[in-house]
């Protein structure tokens, strides 16, 4: 079984920083993308930005130069530093990992239980 859980959402003014971070945990034999995504009230759930295995890393044009995402690969962990925080940011963001368990050797999705994000103008 693998698990996902983010913390550090929280409320915040506009032009405020917040530091999301996500950790994965189980049984785990490899970890190929991780990645954050957001969903606000009556809205799909969209790509915030995402890290490959090899640290490559893919952003939305909504959050480039705001939004970096990090990894710390010997604690299974990502981070979204959010900076520049505007209204149109508040959503609840999720983590994703691609995992391969170790019962199983196959390349799955795992989605934590999301992190609320509230920017007040």
């Amino acid at each position: 079984q693998v698990q996902l859980v983010e913390s550090g959402g929280g409320l915040v003014q506009a032009g405020g920083s917040l530091r999301l971070s996500c950790a994965a945990s189980g049984s785990i034999f490899s970890i190929n993308t991780m990645g954050w995504y957001l969903q606000a009230p009556g809205k799909q759930r969209e790509l915030v930005a995402t890290i490959t295995s090899g640290g490559s890393t893919n952003y939305a044009d909504s959050v480039k130069g705001r939004f970096t995402i990090s990894r710390d690969y010997a604690k299974n962990t990502i981070h979204l530093q959010m900076n520049s925080l505007k209204p149109e940011d508040t959503a609840v963001y999720y983590c994703k990992a691609n995992v391969v368990a170790r019962a199983t050797f196959v390349f799955k999705d795992y989605w934590g239980q999301g992190t609320q994000v509230t920017v007040s103008s």
